[in-house]
């Protein structure tokens, strides 16, 4: 049975850097609900499990450096958050496979890490996001 909080995990991690390059360099919130859908509070007044996975997906994102963030609006966003230069430069760059084929600038740009993850987003399956998610934040491209 596949970790489906893990496949979540890469599916709001692929939202929320596409979300983040999509208005790069301007800061702004990113809110749980545009990532990962509706959510109504317990009579607690507590989220669901699937809310806060994705709330805490922001927050490991900061953590591990890829994303900034001035501040969070209850557990419903984080605000001014913005990439990091490392992260905007690894989602720019071409892997491997991209530089090997060479060809059209439309190639070259189809091989951007950034536009493999949107393809994935589109049209891949859970695991092909999974996969592709999994080398862009774990094995970054080495620098010359």
């Amino acid at each position: 049975m596949a970790d489906l909080h893990i496949e979540d995990f890469y599916r709001d991690t692929a939202a929320i850097l596409i979300h983040l390059y999509n208005r790069f360099p301007r800061k702004g919130a990113v809110f749980v609900e545009d990532i990962a859908g509706d959510d109504e509070p317990d009579e607690f007044g507590l989220h669901s499990n699937r809310h806060m996975a994705c709330f805490g997906t922001m927050l490991w994102l900061a953590d591990e450096g890829l994303l900034r963030y001035e501040s969070v609006i209850g557990q419903d966003a984080v605000d001014q958050a913005v990439l990091t230069a490392e992260c905007f430069n690894r989602l720019s760059t071409q892997h491997p496979e991209g530089e090997a084929a060479g060809g059209s600038g439309l190639i070259r740009e189809a091989a951007l890490a950034v536009n493999r993850i949107r393809q994935c987003m589109a049209n891949g399956t859970s695991t092909e996001l999974s996969e592709t998610v999994h080398r862009f934040l774990f094995d970054p491209p080495t620098r010359l």
